[in-house]
């Protein structure tokens, strides 16, 4: 792997799926209700800077993969999760709850963490915290307002 992750595109993309569908069918409904301006920018740059250092790999900021057998659990642990996501999705698409909140919220979060340590991204390590305390309080919030 060098700086473009063929592997990472893979996974953005089908996790970018399931929220296509959802801005398609439910243009009116905001998913977001607690508004808090700070922690939305901050949740929005590092969730783009999250998709984008799944994709592209920047110049020494990164080690690749450091252990035998990494890229192997990268991609099935990361496939695992993907199929996670969009399962919990799917099932919860009709229901409303802490239980849909935290599943979407954690599993992208730990894809994002997860691949940033398999890869040694300190970038990626550091926007997945950022955007995982963010989108993870940002939905717990909305989920409460409801």
């Amino acid at each position: 792997m060098s700086w473009f992750n063929y592997y990472g595109l893979g996974f953005m993309v089908v996790i970018m799926i399931p929220n296509i569908v959802y801005a398609l069918k439910c243009k009116s409904n905001a998913a977001n209700t607690y508004k808090n301006k700070v922690a939305e920018i901050v949740e929005q740059i590092s969730r783009f800077a999250c998709l984008t250092l799944m994709i592209f790999n920047v110049p020494y900021t990164w080690k690749g993969f450091y252990f035998s057998y990494a890229e192997v659990i990268y991609i099935i642990v990361n496939s695992i999760l993907v199929i996670a996501y969009c399962l919990a999705w799917a099932i919860l698409w009709k229901k409303s709850g802490i239980v849909k909140v935290l599943l979407l919220s954690i599993i992208p979060s730990t894809v994002f963490l997860f691949s940033g340590i398999m890869i040694a991204s300190i970038p990626l390590i550091v926007f997945a915290v950022t955007f995982s305390v963010t989108h993870i309080f940002i939905s717990l919030k909305s989920a409460q307002s409801i």
